[in-house]
């Protein structure tokens, strides 16, 4: 017979690979009853179905984070570990709703989606991606500083030249940062947008650098990605 450890560690074995279905499954249903439960017109009693169905969910997922710490030779080393956190903050929500009514408190809600990262244990796909990440983790925080960095810049001189013309729309430096955000990502929402010569040339220039960011992260992730599918 199987040992525990094998079972929930392991998915090249029948019952391993059974473990982790129903554990895929697990996880549908709770992020399906997740999304239904937003719904504008459901009744009371489907509410309540829903409330049961996490509950259930909650449990099962408990004894799962339970086993998991109790085959787990280094104890601690998987409380703190990246599957460790994804599963304790997957339920401790709910347990804290036993002494907090977190149901009234949307943003805590949203706990609940951290289950979606359980996939990353399960998925092949998944675990190239994630691997791809950590292999350029350097690069990225490089990139996101540098980002961060141009934000700012954009965010000044936009407001020295809008400012005098719109003082509503770019009414500080870091009312600024909203469009500068918009335009450096290319996303160009339009509700806030320049009227002044100088300030549409600085857009044109701020619009290319913003191509460029878009597509140094697309860069990295490819490579990583093609390194890593390589090395396997």
């Amino acid at each position: 017979m199987e040992s525990l450890k094998n079972i929930i560690e392991k998915s090249d074995t029948k019952t391993g690979r059974i473990f982790d279905l129903f554990i895929q499954f697990l996880i549908i249903i709770s992020l399906v009853s997740f999304s239904l439960e937003t719904l504008p017109d459901i009744d009371v009693d489907k509410k309540k179905f829903l409330w049961n169905i996490e509950i259930i969910t909650v449990i099962l997922f408990s004894i799962e984070y339970l086993l998991r710490l109790f085959v787990a030779e280094k104890k601690g080393a998987f409380i703190f570990s990246f599957y460790g956190l994804i599963d304790l903050f997957a339920i401790l929500p709910f347990y804290i709703s036993t002494w907090i009514d977190l149901r009234s408190l949307r943003i805590l809600r949203l706990f609940r989606l951290i289950r979606a990262f359980k996939f990353f244990r399960y998925s092949r796909a998944l675990n190239h991606l994630k691997k791809a990440f950590v292999s350029i983790k350097e690069e990225l925080i490089l990139f996101l500083v540098a980002a961060l960095f141009l934000i700012f810049l954009a965010s000044v001189g936009i407001y020295y030249f809008e400012n005098p013309a719109q003082p509503e729309q770019f009414k500080s430096i870091f009312h600024s940062m909203w469009w500068a955000v918009a335009t450096l990502s290319t996303v160009g929402y339009g509700d806030i947008y320049p009227i002044t010569v100088g300030g549409k040339i600085f857009t044109f220039f701020i619009l290319m650098i913003g191509l460029g960011i878009v597509a140094v992260p697309s860069g990295l992730i490819a490579s990583a990605l093609t390194k890593t599918e390589a090395a396997e």
